[in-house]
């Protein structure tokens, strides 16, 4: 079990405190929803724990058979619909920058980790979420 606690700040924003590490992070409303879009939207941090987590979770695996993920990049693309709330559709989500050298098993081994990443599995089945893995 992990804590964090949340303030609002006012005007559309909050803060967010990590309880294990004390780290904060402030997020504000974005502009196509009457935020001034100053910091990360709190579905923009959807996309961000999407990338972050395929790549912690490819991470554990390439650890255990030697590969460096270090350098790997993830760029995320929010779609948003309102139907009739607002709420995220799609993300979609760019892997680049991948280890070189490996065969087809060893890419095959990675983007099947990063695919069960457990925000993956957490996203509602009514959001689309698109991986796709670009190798050298």
């Amino acid at each position: 079990m992990v804590q964090t606690q949340a303030t609002y700040l006012g005007d559309l924003r909050c803060s967010a405190e990590h309880g294990p590490s004390r780290a904060v992070i402030h997020t504000d409303a974005p502009k196509d929803n009457e935020g001034k879009g100053e910091a990360f939207s709190p579905t923009d941090l959807v996309g961000a724990a999407l990338a972050t987590c395929v790549m912690t979770i490819m991470g554990i695996t390439a650890r255990k058979f030697g590969w460096d993920m270090t350098g790997t990049t993830a760029t995320v693309v929010k779609h948003m619909v309102a139907d009739p709330h607002r709420r995220i559709s799609r993300l979609d989500v760019v892997m680049e920058n991948l280890p070189k050298g490996l065969d087809a098993k060893g890419r095959a081994a990675l983007e099947d980790a990063g695919k069960t990443c457990p925000v993956t599995r957490s996203m509602h089945p009514d959001t689309t979420v698109a991986l796709e893995f670009r190798w050298e």
